[in-house]
């Protein structure tokens, strides 16, 4: 089994208002590969839109639509600190949403998070992502935790 730090990650961020969210997270997902280290990222992404009560006009065309993403990172390799590896994602991520979306998204907040917040928070409805081709060894570390 290959050495590696397992990182429980929230990824939030805003996007258009026509968004596909499973682009979204295979866009995340796929992150992994520009980290500087063999990574993988799986995790569930899904839309945070605001609630709308009765009598409340409903969300402009215009307005941006809150999207997230929890789930894990694993980092192969001895050394890495769960900072390290956030920072990266960190980097990776706004990286990527620039290059697709432009100025229409917000850059994303990532977090590290209690594993526990993971399994509690995720909604069922939330859409399933993953590192395509990954390490085999980090997908079954992963794997695991899902």
């Amino acid at each position: 089994m290959l050495d590696s730090l397992i990182v429980p990650l929230l990824v939030t961020t805003d996007l258009p208002p026509d968004a596909d969210l499973a682009e979204f997270g295979v866009l995340l997902a796929e992150t992994a590969r520009t980290l500087p280290f063999d990574a993988f990222l799986a995790g569930r992404v899904f839309w945070l839109d605001r609630p709308i009560l009765p009598k409340q006009r409903p969300a402009a065309e215009t307005e941006l639509r809150f999207a997230a993403m929890l789930g894990y990172v694993a980092a192969s390799g001895s050394g890495h600190a769960t900072r390290e590896v956030v920072t990266a994602v960190r980097r990776a991520a706004t990286s990527a949403i620039a290059a697709r979306y432009g100025t229409g998204a917000a850059a994303p907040a990532v977090l590290a998070i209690r594993e526990r917040d993971i399994h509690e928070r995720t909604p069922d409805t939330a859409l399933y992502v993953d590192t395509r081709d990954a390490t085999p060894d980090l997908v079954t570390a992963t794997r695991a935790y899902l």
